[in-house]
């Protein structure tokens, strides 16, 4: 787990009370494969301004874990 450090303004938030948290889990599955979940909480904490930096952060994740899943495949 770690904490989004990162404003509605997309600056740097130094206290941590004031931050969201992402967390990553992996799992192994029976076929031999493994289950990565990705999970952003807490975004509440961000303040005003924060339901919209949810919406925008939602829709960047799956790209991300795309990116992930082809390097993975990759063997990287």
């Amino acid at each position: 787990m770690m904490a989004w450090q990162i404003r509605p303004d997309w600056q740097f938030e130094p206290e941590l009370s004031k931050c969201s948290e992402v967390e990553v889990r992996f799992t192994a599955a029976d076929d031999g494969t493994t289950l990565v979940e990705l999970e952003h909480r807490h975004m509440e904490r961000h303040g005003a301004g924060w339901s919209k930096m949810h919406g925008q952060v939602n829709s960047g994740w799956p790209g991300v874990m795309e990116l992930f899943a082809a390097k993975a495949d990759e063997g990287v």
